[in-house]
């Protein structure tokens, strides 16, 4: 019986694998890396694989509404080429490489474009297509992907720039190259001066968790829930050895965040360090990388606990903004 089925058992075992692809292998749930190009032997129900082209691709960021530094407001998108250079990153780090990879180039783009004005975008869009590019890459070559290039594609001009702000940009480059040449005192007065902000009172200091936690629940939106759509729960080690745990649920509404447990069941129980926690959400540790590293533990699907990084990747932007 071998004998005779062994001819049909080698058909389905090996695979071909062309120069533009790579298999990504599972065996028995683990990975064993990427394989090929050419022949590979795949062990009929043991192994899954998935395979994963590498060729140079174009990805459009759909046009989105966005106002300017100078009260303009634009429609604008942009088109994004790119390729993989880990299958096996591309494969375990996010669910979905295309919608998040999209997702991720339109919040920078607008995190970037909400400090141009309206002459900027339109005058130096190669010069903003080279900085997108830079960021987008920061936060998408975990997940094995790099961008070569993005064109930012201006659709259309809804509202033009406010008088006032245009004026005030004149008058403050008229003032520095005045300045320079020293033919005017220090400072300039605008007939229509803006009001200073006033300072916010220093509110009184929290613990790393509360102050992870803040940031957390004024960061999650429905977007991150549709995109994320998972319960985490944090066993976290203190400095002083004791621990506590926090919850993140991301399943409905605009999701939670707070002390203890969730009400729900969670799908992933991760355990760190306090430090390692604020590291992470800090955007100074990768959660790939603490995993890789041992300074994560993590309890049920990997692939679902690497879906933080977008939720991180939202804290670091509203930190810079």
């Amino acid at each position: 019986m071998i004998l005779i089925t062994f001819p049909v058992s080698l058909w389905f075992a090996i695979k071909t694998v062309p120069s533009y692809n790579r298999l990504v292998l599972f065996r028995l749930g683990r990975i064993k890396g990427s394989k090929g190009p050419g022949m590979v032997f795949v062990l009929p129900c043991i192994d899954q694989f998935q395979q994963v082209d590498i060729r140079t691709r174009a990805l459009s960021v759909p046009p989105c509404k966005i106002t300017s530094k100078d009260e303009a407001l634009i429609s604008v998108g942009a088109e994004i080429q790119f390729r993989i250079w880990n299958p096996v990153l591309s494969v375990i780090a996010v669910q979905d490489l295309n919608s998040s990879s999209q997702l991720t180039a339109q919040n920078i783009m607008t995190h970037i474009l909400l400090k141009k004005s309206l002459k900027e975008i339109q005058m130096e869009k190669m010069k903003i297509g080279e900085e997108l590019t830079l960021e987008i890459n920061e936060r998408t070559k975990p997940w094995g992907l790099e961008v070569d290039r993005v064109e930012l594609i201006l659709d259309a001009v809804l509202k033009p720039a406010s008088p006032q702000e245009s004026c005030s940009s004149v008058v403050r480059a008229l003032a520095l190259q005045a300045r320079h040449l020293g033919s005017i005192p220090d400072r300039v007065v605008c007939d229509n001066p803006v009001d200073e902000p006033m300072l916010p009172k220093e509110s009184p200091k929290l613990s790393i968790g509360d102050e992870i936690l803040v940031k957390v629940n004024q960061a999650i939106s429905e977007g991150l829930v549709k995109q994320i759509g998972a319960c985490f729960l944090f066993s976290i080690t203190l400095k002083d050895g004791s621990g506590t745990s926090y919850f993140l649920d991301l399943t409905r509404s605009c999701g939670k965040a707070g002390h203890g447990k969730p009400e729900r069941s969670p799908d992933v129980i991760l355990e760190m360090s306090e430090c390692d926690m604020k590291a992470m959400f800090k955007g100074n540790l990768k959660p790939l990388g603490a995993y890789m590293s041992g300074r994560l533990r993590v309890h049920g699907d990997l692939k679902t606990a690497m879906k933080l990084e977008e939720l991180i990747k939202v804290l670091k932007q509203n930190t810079q903004v």
